[in-house]
């Protein structure tokens, strides 16, 4: 009785914080966030449930997805165009964190008892339950805590303006970006043909987008380029093309890397023969004539509509097993960029230096 008086309190303290957090921290991409992450959670329950009839499944889903629209609908419209505005933004943000727990009422008002019936469950039931599962996922809710701390600053007005001014360049199924490499390029390429190395650069730029995608997997580094030459004066990857070239397989200079002050790249050296480096640099010469195009739907879908529309630790995880040179087995929509470091089992990666600016 002591045990689960004890993980009752502990239960309803990280609850309480994580309410505080939201309140004091939750600006409209973070409340979004927790809206779609309660629903894809109750989705997926619903989906796994033992009992279910099909029906029920799929009016739940739905159910969930009207919810969303709602909540998302409500603080959008509602909420948040208050801020600094009007006095009721407080109380109307108590009430968008009301609606948080809706679905969760709807989830144990509607399960059913032996396949069969429905039955509603008690106050203490209810409370017993949803403080049970808020203990045993304390971890994740810390986390999330933590990462609504750092996605405030990261998920800002200005980063996100910037993002979705910079969409309209991209393109998910055709190619943007055709011969963005010069022949000066190809020249220094080849001149690094008697260096039996390529380098991956692992960096830790701070552009809008990379600062976004950190939030999501939780790395410090989220870009990931080749290099043929030990100085990087022949740095290829995806990317947006920094305003200056379309988005999709572009040069990088090292300045490009320094969006921020603590920016940083660490750099690695991969033993290959002349021949496979040939390979890589003929392979870039031919995808530079067909086109390409940065994998934006990639991101989440995992999903090329095209042959070179990619991302970039896709795209330097296809060079390296085009040329017999992965050191990993992974599927290359999987691939992260810290995926090169830290799934390097056999050390076939040699530490070179670090840039920090």
């Amino acid at each position: 009785m002591n045990d689960l008086l004890h993980q009752y309190k502990i239960s309803r303290t990280m609850s309480t914080i994580l309410l505080i957090g939201l309140f004091m921290f939750g600006n409209l991409p973070i409340m979004i966030i927790a809206y779609c992450y309660v629903a894809l959670m109750l989705i997926i329950h619903t989906g796994l449930k033992v009992g279910f009839k099909k029906r029920i499944k799929t009016s739940l889903i739905v159910l969930y997805g009207v919810i969303l629209a709602f909540q998302i609908t409500f603080i959008s419209i509602t909420v948040f165009p208050m801020h600094n505005v009007s006095l009721m933004y407080y109380p109307s943000k108590v009430f968008a964190l009301i609606l948080l727990g809706v679905p969760y009422f709807v989830e144990r008002f509607t399960t059913i008892n032996n396949g069969t019936e429905f039955y509603m469950p008690t106050i203490e039931d209810v409370t017993a339950i949803s403080f049970e599962e808020l203990h045993n996922n304390s971890k994740k809710i810390k986390s999330m805590l933590q990462s609504a701390t750092n996605m405030k600053e990261s998920v800002s007005i200005d980063h996100m303006k910037t993002i979705l001014e910079d969409i309209p360049r991209h393109s998910s199924t055709r190619y943007v970006n055709h011969g963005s490499l010069t022949d000066y390029y190809f020249n220094i390429a080849k001149d690094s043909l008697d260096d039996e190395h390529i380098y991956i650069v692992v960096s830790n730029t701070g552009s809008p987008a990379s600062e976004l995608i950190s939030q999501f997997t939780q790395k410090q580094y989220n870009h990931v380029s080749l290099s043929f030459d030990k100085e990087l004066n022949t740095i290829i990857s995806y990317n947006g093309g920094n305003n200056v070239y379309p988005p999709g397989m572009n040069a990088e200079a090292v300045e490009y890397f320094h969006q921020k002050d603590d920016a940083s790249v660490l750099i690695y050296s991969l033993p290959v023969t002349r021949e496979q480096k040939q390979i890589l640099i003929d392979k870039i010469a031919e995808i530079n004539r067909e086109g390409s195009a940065y994998n934006l739907v990639g991101l989440v879908a995992k999903h090329s509509f095209r042959p070179n529309i990619m991302f970039c630790s896709q795209f330097v995880y296809k060079m390296l097993k085009i040329a017999n040179l992965e050191f990993f087995e992974k599927d290359a929509g999987d691939v992260r960029p810290t995926d090169f470091i830290e799934l390097d089992y056999f050390k076939k990666l040699a530490f070179e230096y670090e840039i920090k600016f």
